[in-house]
């Protein structure tokens, strides 16, 4: 474990995009002590201000400044998105482990049922249960979690059924070790490598789901300076030369889904080691 973590440190992908996280990881848990204006004050008198010295970032439709909304945008990307992925990572490791391990008729079934989920376009799937369920944080956690636990079982359940088979399992079978402590105890711990790569590759492209739905107005919704929903408030400004607010907010989300991939990367480098 020591070893794999030094490798790490000395993964540039890995150390960069850690930092980048960690960073946007600050301004959404203490941002609002450093932003230079308050986020939800408007001001009618500076409405689409170009950058300047007092206002780096320029300011919206409303008055407000950019750059502290940025800054404190990030809280909520950083609360729904590692929400989803983890609920995901959850269904998706029990499932995949269960169908992997005991193979047969309800492998085959679930296996049947996920390939069928994934043959529908996950963003249509995901905009309909929204549309029945109702646009807010919970709804849109719950929503990206189930999306991504048949990709994240049928990883996992791939990692399992090369695991399965082999001396260590069939030596707890031995000893009369229960089901459960083999699935958990036993296999779970060989597979985390490739469990842990797949949760922060989901970790981006849940960052990119949840800026996605708030731009359509399916997520998180007015007056959060979220990130997403800042893009969709200022698209239209940009044929009339307004470029900075949906610039800003759009680089935001960029270098956070970068850094995570970067750290994905890193991880991926580490496990093949």
């Amino acid at each position: 474990m020591k070893g794999r973590w030094h490798l790490l440190l000395r993964s540039g992908a890995f150390v960069s995009g850690l930092l980048i996280i960690l960073f946007w990881a600050l301004c959404a848990l203490v941002g609002r002590l450093f932003a230079p204006f308050d986020p939800f004050a408007a001001d009618v008198l500076s409405t689409l201000s170009p950058p300047s010295t007092m206002h780096w970032f320029g300011t919206d439709q409303l008055g407000r400044d950019v750059l502290s909304r940025v800054i404190v945008g990030s809280r909520d990307v950083l609360e729904v998105a590692p929400l989803a992925t983890a609920l995901g990572l959850a269904l998706g490791v029990l499932l995949g482990l269960t169908t992997g391990y005991f193979r047969g008729i309800f492998d085959e079934a679930v296996s049947r049922i996920i390939d069928a989920v994934l043959a529908l376009p996950l963003v249509i799937i995901a905009l309909l249960a929204l549309s029945a369920l109702g646009a807010s944080s919970v709804t849109v956690i719950v929503v990206v979690g189930c999306i991504f636990t048949p990709l994240i079982a049928r990883t996992v359940r791939a990692a399992v059924l090369a695991e399965r088979e082999l001396e260590y399992v069939a030596a707890a079978r031995l000893r009369n070790e229960s089901t459960l402590r083999i699935l958990l105890g036993e296999i779970l711990p060989n597979i985390m490598p490739p469990v842990l790569v797949e949760g922060t590759v989901r970790l981006g492209y849940a960052i990119f789901a949840v800026a996605s739905l708030s731009f359509l107005g399916f997520g998180i919704q007015p007056p959060s300076p979220d990130w997403g929903l800042a893009v969709s408030e200022s698209y239209g400004l940009i044929n009339g030369g307004i470029w900075w607010p949906a610039l800003f907010n759009t680089l935001a989300i960029s270098s956070l889904i970068v850094a995570v991939n970067l750290t994905a990367d890193g991880l991926q480098a580490t496990a093949d080691a």
